[in-house]
């Protein structure tokens, strides 16, 4: 079984910047529980649709989404934000 990777774009980096510090645990959480299984219920993982259409998101907190997709068996995050990221 090949092991899943993750790529970040350079939005995404670039977005992950403003990403406040207490939320880095979170997201460290999340990605453990991302690379087991991206539709973890605690994930809350959803197709958006419209211009987003090709891509998904799901939850880091509250507050803060990642936006992804897949390549195959690789998987780019896009976008990391609050609910802006999906404008």
């Amino acid at each position: 079984m090949k092991h899943r990777q993750i790529n970040y774009t350079p939005q995404f980096l670039k977005s992950l910047k403003h990403l406040p510090k207490d939320q880095l645990n979170h997201l460290s959480e999340k990605e453990k529980i991302f690379l087991k299984d991206p539709y973890d219920p605690r994930l809350k993982t959803h197709k958006l649709s419209g211009k987003l259409r090709k891509f998904y998101a799901f939850s880091v907190s509250y507050h803060w989404r990642i936006v992804f997709h897949f390549v195959g068996e690789d998987i780019y995050f896009d976008n990391i934000g609050t609910h802006e990221v999906y404008k």
